[in-house]
């Protein structure tokens, strides 16, 4: 007959499962440790990609207090600040264009679906005839004036450094979207800027829209472009004092009551 186990083996044998058992509750706090730590990290790695965690830079105002500036978006977005806003330039009212600028706050993303449509519609009838003056039509470009100085920082965002116009500390009233031919965007923001330049809308009937010129072209492109644009009106001209015309569409969805000579101008 066989000896009975002496007891203090099944003593032995439940600390060492205990001990086991530890070992492995042990391991596995330390994994999930681990793992947070990870994912902590890369969180704030992203954060700091971004821009959301590193020190700002004070706000510098650019401009003229009484002149107007303007964005220019080039098609680019990037994300700052956990918003995707986009990128491009920005013309000062003495002419200096600054370059890798990102609009960031209020009216961001109207902006990208606004210059989003200018670009479909651009590849959509660049190039085929306007009916009217039998000119080949032109690329369009969507830009935002504001009206006064426009607040500014600096900031590292990927390794390249931006400048950043803090659009939620401009008073809406002041902010304005347009669409003109490309190449005569700082033609456009140099206009408001000079003294003596009005505003006019054309009739449907007015001879400017069988000019057979680029000017005759835009003239008719701004309101071909308002029948697919749900917030847009084409048809207006800029009038300096040296009667050169440049016409322009107004985005009716930025369009702020400072304004209000460029959207209701006279006939």
């Amino acid at each position: 007959m066989a000896s009975p186990r002496p007891l203090y083996a099944h003593g032995a044998d439940s600390a060492s499962q205990a001990a086991s058992s530890a070992q492995r509750g042990g391991r596995a706090r330390l994994y999930a440790v681990i793992g947070a730590v990870v994912i902590v990290i890369v969180l704030l790695a992203a954060l700091y990609a971004g821009g959301a965690l590193r020190p700002r830079a004070p706000v510098r105002y650019m401009g003229s207090p009484s002149g107007y500036e303007a964005f220019v978006p080039n098609g680019q977005t990037i994300n700052y600040s956990g918003q995707t806003d986009p990128v491009g330039d920005l013309i000062l009212s003495n002419g200096t264009t600054i370059h890798d600028v990102i609009w960031n706050g209020q009216y961001a993303s109207t902006i990208i679906n606004n210059h989003n449509q200018i670009v479909q519609l651009n590849g959509q009838f660049v190039g085929q005839t306007d009916p009217v003056n039998n000119q080949p039509y032109v690329p369009l470009q969507d830009l935002y004036v504001i009206k006064g100085q426009v607040p500014v920082e600096q900031a590292t965002v990927n390794g390249q450094t931006y400048y950043i116009i803090e659009a939620n500390k401009i008073n809406p009233a002041n902010i304005a979207g347009f669409y003109t031919y490309d190449k005569w965007v700082s033609n456009f923001v140099a206009a408001m800027n000079t003294p003596g330049t009005t505003a006019a809308v054309l009739p449907g009937n007015s001879p400017v829209f069988q000019w057979t010129n680029t000017t005759g072209t835009v003239a008719y492109q701004t309101m071909l472009y308002q029948h697919y644009i749900r917030d847009a009106a084409g048809g207006y001209v800029l009038v300096p004092k040296n009667g050169t015309m440049i016409p322009y569409g107004i985005n009716i969805n930025i369009f702020g009551a400072s304004f209000n000579s460029y959207i209701n101008p006279s006939s």
